[in-house]
């Protein structure tokens, strides 16, 4: 195990209250400016209003009815359903 020490002056920022300070100063050298925040946003926004919805389904089930709706035009589910004991036949 090893102790590392470091002394700080009284007068020393934190990291944050120096981001604060240098925005208060007019510092933009930590910021982002406008224009590349708008572009970013013009990339990310489509994406963020095409999210896909959450469907709730019961635990212990295979999932919501909105599923068999978006997979019916590809065949749908194979959906496995128990087989009760009984109806197994033992084979030799």
């Amino acid at each position: 195990m090893e102790l590392v020490v470091r002394q700080v002056s009284a007068d020393e920022m934190t990291p944050y209250e120096r981001l604060l300070g240098d925005a208060i100063r007019g510092d933009a050298t930590l910021f982002v400016r406008e224009d590349s925040v708008e572009a970013a946003w013009r990339v990310v926004d489509p994406i963020l209003g095409n999210a896909t919805p959450v469907h709730e389904y019961e635990p212990n089930t295979w999932g919501p009815a909105e599923a068999d709706r978006i997979i019916a035009g590809d065949g749908g589910w194979h959906d496995p359903k128990p087989v009760p004991e009984k109806t197994l036949v033992a084979t030799k």
